[in-house]
């Protein structure tokens, strides 16, 4: 077993959602990230090839966009393309969701429409690039671009900002120390952070997505239906608050017993189930919770019905489709970012395998500024290969894994193995949990452990600017948190 590392602790909001430290010991620059949108730039690396806008709207129905956006969420701006289009949102895809508060590129697809027909949107430009016989998906996705300022660092940022990449370079593989820019701070070097799924997995201000999805594996869609419409937080308005105060109540949940705790206590008593009641005090903002609650009211559902009736399961599903994967999805997530912080908290590598490690190798297909593992292509890894795939890893063709846990999941072996089955016998399920019905059911994957970028970091007017690139799934946050040290609140 490795020696136990004495790390920096995470803030606390973050250790909710399984991320319990940081890697690099560095002072923060504090800041704040968009205090404009022009701050966050974001630029998908494509991975769609589109035919010319002339070839036959018959055989390619899609029309394949690229859209610049400034303060735009991508859900917001499809409503009002296909509104001023007059044709369904479903109509509208895109390879990957970005935040609101950004200037981001991305494509689109649209069916059936020509490129005479795009309208002007305002906050958007607008580029039609060709035709394609299949719309846009997760999958065509291969990474993003990103050129983020932090405002306001403290006036150490630059030495700061030295340090922490000397940590987090040593932390890739490459102990060498960068190159120094002005000021001491460095210009480019390739760093690795730990490839947590960031806070916005969960939900900034009321991480509760993943205890949903525990629940939810746990075949108790009782309590994930009370978890999710229930449960208030303290980062809360007063009404939202009062509303799932009401919902607690309709489930025999006394009132403050620990809104952000998987275990709240329930009441001595059985709750009143009137959920009329909770319908009344429930604001129109929460519209999913609303659709939640309407279809226990409908069914009038007895509280103490058995935790998986399948009236708990009918009212689960008045969520969309999306949003159902999603609980399942931060479950896994959240059990990854635990196995992830056990292993640093162990002194285990991230940049290399130990014995019983399960490695996947680097997507051959990937853009060349990306350092991109492609989990379909799994090894395991025992005490007579690790130094063979130990140089692979060294040379950026394979990265250390771990489980996103699902039905086909197979754990490591060793130490990495005996982490992962603690994490989740800590957590309540297993692999064979995972086998759901309908939208929650999950097969599973590996993710890698390690974050490799190359980083070009300059100041403007006192104020870094950090660019960097990333493979679809991981969070520009989980790197700048290393830099900034500030919980995802205050950001």
């Amino acid at each position: 077993m490795a020696p136990e590392r004495t790390l920096r602790e995470a803030h606390p909001t973050e250790r909710a959602v399984g991320i319990e430290y940081y890697v690099s010991d560095a002072d923060g620059i504090g800041g704040r990230l968009r205090e404009s949108p022009e701050d966050f730039r974001v630029r998908e690396l494509e991975a769609f090839d589109a035919e010319p806008l002339d070839a036959e709207p018959g055989s390619y129905p899609e029309l394949v966009l690229r859209a610049t956006l400034r303060d735009w969420d991508t859900n917001d701006f499809a409503r009002r393309l296909s509104d001023a289009l007059g044709i369904s949102r479903e109509r509208v895809s895109w390879a990957g969701t970005k935040d609101k508060r950004a200037v981001t590129t991305q494509l689109f697809t649209v069916r059936g429409i020509g490129a005479d027909e795009l309208p002007e949107i305002r906050g958007a430009e607008i580029e039609a690039l060709g035709r394609s016989g299949r719309s846009l998906s997760f999958g065509d996705l291969a990474g993003n671009a990103f050129e983020i300022r932090v405002a306001d660092a403290v006036e150490e940022a630059p030495d700061r900002v030295a340090d922490a990449v000397r940590d987090l370079r040593a932390f890739a593989g490459d102990g060498e120390a960068p190159p120094d820019g002005e000021g001491g701070a460095p210009t480019e070097a390739t760093v690795g952070v730990p490839n947590y799924f960031g806070q916005q997995r969960f939900g900034s201000r009321r991480p509760v997505t993943h205890l949903v999805g525990l629940a939810i594996a746990r075949k108790d869609p009782r309590e994930a239906v009370r978890l999710y419409a229930g449960n208030p937080a303290e980062t809360e308005p007063d009404d939202t608050r009062a509303a799932r105060d009401r919902v607690d109540a309709a489930f025999g949940v006394d009132e403050g017993s620990g809104s952000d705790d998987a275990d709240r206590a329930a009441a001595d008593g059985t709750g009143d189930g009137d959920w009329a009641a909770c319908l009344e005090a429930i604001p129109g903002k929460l519209r999913f919770e609303r659709s939640m609650v309407h279809r226990l009211a409908d069914r009038g559902v007895d509280p103490d019905a058995p935790p998986d009736d399948e009236d708990w399961w009918h009212a689960l599903e008045a969520v969309p489709s999306n949003l159902q994967r999603l609980f399942v999805n931060a479950a896994q997530s959240y059990c990854f970012n635990r196995v992830v912080s056990e292993r640093l908290r162990r002194g285990l590598p991230f940049d290399r395998p130990v014995a019983g490690d399960v490695v996947c190798f680097a997507d051959a297909d990937a853009p060349d500024e990306l350092y991109a593992p492609d989990t379909d292509r799994l090894q395991r890894v025992d005490a007579d290969r690790v130094d063979v795939v130990s140089r692979h890893c060294e040379r950026g063709r394979a990265f250390v894994t771990a489980p996103l846990v699902g039905t086909e999941t197979e754990l490591g072996d060793g130490e990495p193995g005996e982490i992962e089955r603690e994490v989740l016998a800590d957590a309540g399920v297993e692999p064979g949990d995972f086998a759901l019905p309908r939208e929650f059911d999950s097969r599973g994957t590996r993710r890698a452990v390690l974050l490799r970028t190359d980083l070009d970091v300059t100041f403007e007017g006192g104020d870094p600017r950090f660019a960097f690139a990333l493979p679809s799934g991981s969070y520009a946050t989980v790197l700048l948190r290393e830099f900034t040290k500030r919980g995802p609140l205050d950001l």
